[in-house]
């Protein structure tokens, strides 16, 4: 594919660093891949040969599968390995983790962990690339890449667009990711939600603060719900899960202050009834199944680029 001439990546850390240009090298690649996810021979060679390994140290379902799905259709050998049957229960490091994956020949590492800068850590360390599938409530980049590739397919260019991003900000990876995305793509990015979990702070990211929901709901384009990170938080930020949704949950009467082309988004899982009510996740201006799909073609271009880049680096060093 002539995009990877264009990336020169070998590890996807996050996306504060990452160009506007290279967002659209991702996006672009994973257009061309989306195209063949419909055929009945869905597999393509790109990664002939290769040996992804999976290393996720925390739960994770669309993530890790989609991941796992992306690598079989470039032809990628892939093996997964969770926290639980991984020997860092049994007091090895991180680090000592990763070298023997890497001594076993493995091409690729996908790593999501609790503690915020582990995949950078990790790059540090190991030869072959790294991904960020998650670390801690820094960043994740994929999902930050397949959502502004979904708001991309929905609203056209994003530059002027409102785009509300509503819950739990301070502990969401997510968020952080999305909002480094979209902000570069020109879009104007709410957040939104109980002062305790969206602090004036995230206005030094360029976006805007706003704890009025309907507010922060006017005039917006599309709005992405997140789930309350209750893994994270080491005290309460609000009375109840209860009051939470009388006061922030987005239901049919609130949806009425969208626009009525306006899109509904959640990165998942989604805790129907709490932040989202169910009839909307279903509804026709759900996209929340199309962001699942477009995971997949993200994360196929993602770990071709990363994979082209780092094949590049090593015929590099053997001249």
């Amino acid at each position: 594919m002539k995009q990877s001439a264009n990336w020169t990546r070998k590890h996807l850390i996050g996306l504060e660093n990452v160009k506007p240009s290279e967002i659209d090298v991702i996006h672009d690649t994973a257009r061309s891949f989306r195209k063949t996810l419909g055929r009945s021979v869905k597999k393509l060679p790109s990664l002939r040969g290769k040996t992804l390994v999976n290393l996720f140290m925390e739960p994770s379902t669309r993530t890790r599968l989609a991941f796992e799905l992306a690598a079989k259709r470039l032809s990628a050998d892939v093996i997964s390995i969770i926290g639980q049957s991984s020997s860092l229960t049994k007091g090895e490091t991180l680090k000592d983790t990763a070298k023997n994956v890497e001594a076993l020949n493995a091409d690729m590492i996908v790593l999501r962990h609790s503690c915020a800068g582990s995949s950078l850590y990790l790059s540090n360390v190991v030869d072959v690339p790294v991904i960020n599938a998650g670390d801690g409530a820094h960043e994740h980049p994929t999902q930050g890449l397949l959502d502004s590739f979904t708001l991309r397919d929905h609203l056209g260019e994003l530059k002027g667009k409102k785009i509300t991003i509503l819950g739990d900000i301070l502990f969401s990876r997510v968020a952080r990711s999305n909002v480094f995305a979209l902000t570069k793509l020109g879009a104007h990015v709410t957040l939104a939600g109980p002062a305790t979990l969206v602090p004036s702070g995230f206005t030094t990211l360029g976006v805007e603060v706003c704890h009025d929901l309907r507010a922060a709901l006017a005039d917006a384009d599309a709005v992405m719900l997140l789930r309350i990170q209750h893994e994270r938080q080491s005290s309460t930020h609000f009375p109840s899960l209860g009051e939470y949704t009388s006061m922030f949950g987005l239901n049919q009467n609130r949806a009425s202050w969208l626009k009525p082309d306006a899109i509904i988004m959640h990165p998942g899982p989604v805790n129907r009834g709490v932040e989202l009510d169910s009839a909307l996740a279903d509804s026709k201006r759900s996209v929340i199944l199309n962001q699942v799909t477009n995971g997949l073609a993200i994360r196929m271009a993602v770990l071709y680029l990363c994979g082209v880049a780092s094949d590049l680096e090593k015929k590099g060093k053997k001249k």
